[in-house]
């Protein structure tokens, strides 16, 4: 097969994993600048440009899309699929999964389980949404956040009402939600392929931070996940539309409660603390689904 991966930076990890296993099994694969593919738009003839070139005979795409550069690239990887050609993940999935708001809201709807979760406009409502959640204390997310960036925890009803009101008047989208104190600076991330969980971590913070992301300092170790966490991510990844992510969940009082959903989960963290060749899998999983026209939601949604 030829396949592309629209990731702007060749050197990191996970990019590099994906490549080594696709060539081990004989697939063409170039890495493709994000920044530097631009789209023609005539009737009939959806093109992909790339450094002035057209982009051709691709089988499928796998979008590796910084959170920075969400909206440019989803518009190249829809390009690419208006061509026909397979996205490991669809545009609007990943689109649905960089808006927490609205992931929040698609997974509440098919009954998931979730933290208090609550959202205003006005910064005059902030004691009323504090209330909402349980708090305090709670934690407050900045719509656009990831990697841990932006997720402040208040402990006191002043600090909530100050941190939101500094957000609302910097004009900042955010979300605020129960903190989950038994959760204890740990979380599971259980990674789904088509459908199935195939590798599962604990992530603990770095001493004295609530939060557990790799990259904030964090640390990571196998762990046997549940079958009601195994149940939770998979119908997660299912009802966001989405083939390959990282599920992210804490385990409160009342069972597994989802804190996000990763569409470009990285591989290092999880290939490193369970042994497993995760980006065999992936590759596995791509050479098995990719094929013309199969892009399921079509724009929809």
């Amino acid at each position: 097969m030829k396949i592309a991966m629209l990731a702007r930076n060749p050197n990191l990890y996970s990019h590099q994993r994906l490549k080594e296993a696709a060539e081990e099994r004989g697939h063409e694969f170039d890495i493709l600048n994000t920044t530097r593919c631009t789209v023609h738009i005539a009737s009939h003839r959806p093109e992909v440009y790339y450094n002035g070139e057209p982009c051709v005979g691709y089988d499928a795409v796998i979008p590796r899309i910084g959170a920075s550069i969400t909206n440019y690239g989803l518009s190249i990887l829809r390009q690419f699929e208006m061509r026909g050609c397979w996205p490991l993940n669809e545009s609007v999935a990943i689109g649905r999964s960089r808006d927490k708001l609205r992931s929040m809201q698609i997974l509440a709807k098919h009954g998931l389980g979730l933290p208090l979760t609550a959202y205003a406009n006005d910064p005059k409502q902030a004691e009323e949404i504090i209330k909402a959640v349980k708090g305090p204390p709670v934690v407050i997310k900045l719509l656009e956040g990831t990697q841990g960036i932006g997720v402040v925890l208040a402990e006191t009803m002043s600090s909530a009402k100050s941190v939101i009101e500094a957000f609302r008047g910097a004009n900042v989208n955010i979300l605020v939600q129960e903190f989950i104190k038994e959760a204890g600076g740990t979380d599971i991330r259980a990674l789904v392929v088509g459908g199935k969980v195939v590798a599962a971590m604990k992530r603990t913070g770095a001493p004295d931070d609530f939060r557990s992301n790799l990259h904030r300092g964090g640390s990571a170790q196998l762990i046997k996940i549940t079958p009601e966490e195994r149940s939770t991510a998979v119908r997660a990844a299912k009802r966001m539309g989405l083939n390959v992510c990282g599920v992210d969940m804490l385990r409160s009082n009342h069972g597994p409660v989802i804190m996000e959903v990763n569409s470009s989960p990285g591989l290092e963290g999880i290939e490193n603390a369970t042994g497993k060749d995760i980006a065999g899998m992936i590759i596995d999983f791509v050479a098995k689904s990719a094929r013309d026209g199969r892009t399921k939601t079509k724009g929809k949604g």
